[in-house]
């Protein structure tokens, strides 16, 4: 399977201020908690996370089959990694990796 892009994770320092300008475009979220606020949009998870470097900016994550592989493969291929494979959810992993010039991407999956 291709990897698509799954969700974009947008850190926040005030989550009520910008709960509230996304829900303009969105509506009400599927998920709204003090630690992360998400919609659904299409095939894309949009998602909240007041516990990111705001100045890091957000993180695309490709939705892959196999977390660990596709990690691998990035950093075989020049990429570094900026946080290592875990769990945030029932079968579901993520790790945020940067590329060769330093700009952040995830990868979600199993």
């Amino acid at each position: 399977m291709s990897p698509t892009i799954a969700s974009v994770v947008i850190p926040v320092s005030d989550l009520a201020a910008t709960k509230a300008v996304y829900t303009t475009l969105y509506g009400a979220p599927h998920t709204d908690e003090p630690y992360y606020v998400g919609w659904a949009v299409g095939d894309v998870q949009i998602g909240l996370d007041p516990s990111g470097d705001v100045t890091a900016g957000p993180v695309a994550y490709a939705g892959v089959d196999d977390v660990d592989k596709a990690r691998d493969a990035a950093i075989s291929a020049g990429a570094t990694e900026r946080t290592a494979p875990r769990e945030v959810s029932p079968g579901t992993r993520i790790c945020v990796l940067e590329d060769t010039d330093g700009n952040p991407f995830g990868i979600i999956g199993k």
